[in-house]
């Protein structure tokens, strides 16, 4: 039950070998916290989705073989009174580009096991005793990874960061060519009609039948709940709540472009302070922020603009004055003009995974009862699906379900 990226992950997956496979989902429409909205010809993320064209289960799960992926280059702020891209050559900048490419080459070519096998701590203490140069740490690293982990504190494990950090360093940070929504709607696309049922709530579940809020209980041999962890403890109740990083996703539309590259602008490392920063000054609440019509021509009307933009941190009072005011010193640009199309602030947008984190945290409750989503494993879409598949492979062993072609249900490894 569930049609976000874990439950449509594990259809696949079951449907695949030749599992007959219902899907209930709440909502009226598939995603979970990925979906993309329509408002006067934009469309606009509800959530801030960063993907990475390296995550192998994007190449793994049926369905996506029409999905485009429209990579992003991290950036830094603007110089102080400087339009973006009018900058000097420092040559300590190229000589710590020069140490930090070598430092990921090793970090990409490290295995899975020798990766889980350091010593974890938290993300912010390992950026503080690794090899990599400082000046690159405090320019791209720590705002990079904040960004990717949803954690402006980086108090995530090491261990989460290093795998996301390796992810970065084999491929291209990207977003999907028409929004976040059109990969789990590729993914439903996919399935036999009929298998997705919207609008039908779970109300219980068992190993032998979900009862639902339309149409009473459906009967089944397995159950598998796949929905973001509040909803999956309270249908379960012996699982750990983890703790949230809640995310707020701002888009606006400006009379111009303020760039037209397709870059991954960075707030900078301002950590947990960010949101006690004032408006004016160096310093702001947003994360990272993007050109989302020049990344992705689809999202906006011809000739308008769309910036789209992430805070991470609770809902603060007069949010939007004080990222406009950021946006500004981001882009190096006049703002004043620039009009707030829609804001989405989810409180649980991500599960934390403070140290010690169990990346492969159990999916199966017992025989006949499954469990997936990115809070099984690490907080991403490939954390996602990849729990779907260990749910499907789970399911398949339990019940001596041969795998579809293409499949293995051997023992999967904790990430890949």
């Amino acid at each position: 039950m569930g049609a976000g990226l874990a439950g449509l992950s594990a259809a696949h997956h079951l449907i695949n070998a030749g599992v007959t496979v219902t899907v209930v989902e709440a909502a009226s429409r598939v995603g979970g916290r990925m979906v993309t909205d329509t408002v006067e010809g934009f469309r606009l993320d509800r959530g801030s989705q960063l993907l990475c064209t390296s995550y192998p289960e994007l190449g793994r799960t049926p369905g996506l073989s029409a999905l485009r992926l429209l990579p992003l280059t991290p950036s830094g702020p603007a110089p102080a009174g400087a339009r973006r891209g009018h900058r000097g050559v420092d040559p300590r900048a190229v000589w710590d580009r020069a140490r930090l490419g070598a430092a990921l080459g090793r970090l990409a070519s490290t295995p899975t096991g020798r990766l889980l096998a350091r010593p974890e701590t938290t993300t912010a203490t390992a950026l503080a005793t690794r090899s990599f140069p400082p000046r690159a740490v405090d320019s791209l690293l720590r705002p990079l990874l904040a960004s990717l982990l949803h954690d402006p504190g980086l108090g995530s494990s090491s261990l989460c960061a290093d795998l996301v950090l390796r992810g970065y360093a084999k491929g291209r940070i990207a977003v999907p060519a028409g929004g976040a929504g059109v990969l789990p709607e590729l993914l439903a696309a996919a399935l036999p009609p009929g298998t997705v049922r919207l609008g039908v709530r779970a109300t219980s579940v068992a190993a032998n039948t979900v009862g639902t809020d339309r149409g009473g209980p459906i009967p089944c041999r397995a159950a598998v709940v796949a929905t973001g962890a509040r909803d999956a403890c309270a249908l379960l109740p012996g699982l750990r709540l983890p703790a949230f990083h809640p995310v707020t996703v701002l888009h606006h539309e400006a009379p111009e472009p303020p760039l037209r590259e397709s870059l991954l602008v960075l707030g900078g490392d301002r950590g947990e302070r960010a949101h006690a920063l004032p408006a004016g000054g160096r310093g702001g609440p947003v994360a990272h922020t993007m050109v989302a019509s020049a990344v992705d021509p689809s999202r906006a009307p011809a000739d308008r603009t769309l910036v789209t933009s992430t805070v991470l941190g609770p809902l603060t009072d007069q949010l939007e004055p004080r990222v406009r005011a950021h946006l500004a010193e981001l882009y190096g640009t006049d703002t004043s003009r620039w009009r707030l199309l829609a804001a989405h602030h989810d409180p649980d947008a991500v599960p934390a995974m403070p140290p010690p984190h169990d990346v492969r945290r159990r999916v199966r409750v017992l025989w006949g009862l499954y469990v997936c989503g990115d809070h099984r494993d690490t907080s991403t879409a490939q954390g996602a699906m990849f729990s779907g598949r260990r749910a499907a492979h789970h399911v398949m062993r339990d019940f001596g379900i041969r795998p579809g072609y293409g499949d293995t249900a051997r023992e999967l490894p904790a990430v890949a």
